[in-house]
């Protein structure tokens, strides 16, 4: 996870500066579906896409060497990517809209269930 989400956070923070500077990579934007229409677009991605996933990234390398802060990592992207597959699904429920069945929203199922079990793991573990 540390690796992943990371990797997704100095994406999108530095998008627009690999695409100003041409180097052939692919943007960031359109691997997400994105566009941008005011300046203001662009600090949102580098904010919510780069910063929160960068600080997400950053935390799940700190719970490798701290317990509390591990299990308070699995807890949360468990949480994040439930919640995040869940909104996929009720707006796909809603007549005239795209499917929900995408790439992200297969990492996103896979990473709920591996978070839960881990979780469960971690349960069975501490109560011998």
């Amino acid at each position: 996870m540390t690796i992943i989400y990371g990797f997704i956070g100095v994406y999108a923070i530095f998008d627009p500066i690999f695409n100003a500077l041409e180097l052939g990579y692919p943007s960031f934007l359109d691997a997400v579906g994105l566009s941008i229409s005011s300046p203001l677009g662009y600090s949102e991605i580098a904010g919510i896409y780069g910063g929160l996933n960068l600080c997400i990234g950053i935390i799940c390398l700190v719970g490798i060497f701290k317990n509390d802060i591990g299990i308070f990592s699995i807890k949360f992207i468990t949480f994040m990517v439930g919640s995040i597959a869940i909104g996929r699904l009720i707006f796909s429920a809603l007549p005239s809209t795209p499917s929900f069945y995408s790439v992200y929203f297969l990492f996103e199922v896979i990473t709920f269930f591996v978070g839960l079990l881990l979780l469960y793991i971690k349960k069975v573990k501490s109560s011998y």
